[in-house]
């Protein structure tokens, strides 16, 4: 047994246990959506379907029954793909399957809407459970959403339930192994931010600086990055989801670097600002230390019991106090002219990772972002320093707290590196 089949096992476990009685539930893993022609996107496994199984291949399918003392598992996975194999690589077998997840009911995708439509009418099951997360009225119909389409029309009596909520809850509460894997992601990425800071000069191309980071995260086995890099010079810092990464440095920039690595499925997101040419300015500094102390005092303020939304308002009193002193604000309201999100978000095997946020009170193990950060368009400073944190028993640990952040830390770094 690996490391991690006992966690997937355990998680099962989980989900079980949240099932009513009578009844089935269903996982999908997903499949890499079409770019154009015969080329497709990067496939990336639901997570709650990974979460479960173990599985990260797309087009396979999990079933749980549940009925009196009876609970069971099926994984159901493409067959071999034959002369295909040459072209794209071999399907996993049901032997790879079966040692990677510890599920040993396997069986074939052709194969799963009968075994499913005989097995609920055979044992006159009554609810289903799917993942129906829609977060967009839009967006492109998921394969539980469709699945769900052809139950109501199989079997209209049947009652849907929606198993998003339950995986929400499962998930807040981050295992051993979780943890482990995040900390891999937040150590990769740290070095990651080491080397963009060692290497950047004014003058260089946003996306120059970040290729030293894209260097480091192949270089330590990493494919997928927990997010899309943003590397934000000068006033491009003060756009929050600033993904071009296409402008020019110049002498006296600031640049904000928001980036992640993912290590097996799991994230780190740690966001630094620094100057390009080594030093900040006077103003610079101000800013920075205002954000800065801001970050501490909601670090300090994390210990079970704790709500999540209050952590946003301790940042937004420190930002109307220190605000208001170099006249940049006269009211409270006006903070959100310099300051547009929230500070915090839950981090896992989703880079926002799943649960409700506004109604929560910290618990320990959660794991969470610290993110502060303002953005001053007329001075041309965007400032962002965010930490990974775990809640302890009786406080919290800064998981990324190896990657330096004061103003002091940084000029000496980026001094050893001109």
């Amino acid at each position: 047994m690996t490391m991690a089949e006992p966690f997937f096992i355990k998680n099962r476990e989980k989900l079980f246990s949240n099932l009513k009685d009578n009844s089935v539930a269903v996982l999908f893993a997903g499949k890499a959506p079409v770019k154009r022609g015969d080329e497709y996107y990067p496939f990336s496994p639901d997570r709650n379907f990974y979460y479960v199984s173990g599985i990260d291949r797309e087009n396979c399918i999990l079933l749980f029954t549940k009925r009196a003392e009876q609970k069971n598992v099926t994984l159901y996975i493409p067959r071999d793909n034959g002369i295909m194999a040459k072209w794209v690589g071999a399907n996993m077998t049901p032997q790879e399957a079966m040692e990677i997840s510890a599920i040993e009911q396997i069986g074939y995708i052709d194969q799963f809407e009968e075994e499913f439509a005989d097995y609920v009418f055979k044992n006159n099951i009554e609810t289903a459970y799917l993942d129906l997360e829609c977060r967009d009225f839009s967006h492109a119909m998921t394969p539980a959403l469709e699945f769900a389409k052809k139950i109501k029309q199989r079997f209209p009596a049947m009652l849907l339930t929606n198993v998003y909520p339950i995986f929400a809850q499962m998930r807040e509460i981050k295992e051993d192994y979780e943890i482990q894997k995040i900390q891999q992601a937040i150590d990769i990425t740290i070095k990651g931010i080491e080397e963009m800071m060692k290497h950047a000069k004014a003058g260089m191309m946003e996306y120059e600086i970040e290729a030293y980071f894209d260097f480091v995260l192949k270089q330590n086995g990493v494919s997928q990055k927990a997010f899309q890099t943003i590397a934000a010079a000068g006033k491009n810092g003060t756009i929050l989801h600033y993904v071009k990464n296409n402008g020019k440095t110049k002498d006296g920039d600031l640049i904000l670097f928001d980036v992640g690595a993912q290590k097996d499925w799991y994230n780190g997101d740690i966001s630094r600002t620094f100057p390009v040419s080594g030093k900040f300015s006077q103003r610079q500094k101000q800013i920075y230390h205002i954000v800065l102390q801001g970050q501490q005092k909601v670090i300090d303020a994390i210990k079970p019991g704790v709500a999540f939304s209050s952590l946003n308002e301790i940042l937004k009193e420190h930002y109307f106090q220190e605000l208001q002193k170099i006249g940049l604000v006269q009211t409270k309201q006006e903070v959100s002219k310099y300051y547009y999100h929230n500070v915090s978000h839950y981090l896992g095997a989703e880079t926002h990772d799943i649960g409700r946020y506004q109604e929560k009170y910290l618990k320990p193990n959660m794991v969470l972002t610290v993110e502060p950060g303002l953005y001053i368009e007329q001075w041309e400073i965007g400032i962002r320093i965010e930490d990974d944190v775990m809640v302890t028993e009786d406080g919290c640990c800064v998981l990324s707290k190896n990657m330096i952040k004061t103003v002091e830390e940084i000029e000496a770094f980026m001094a050893k590196g001109k």
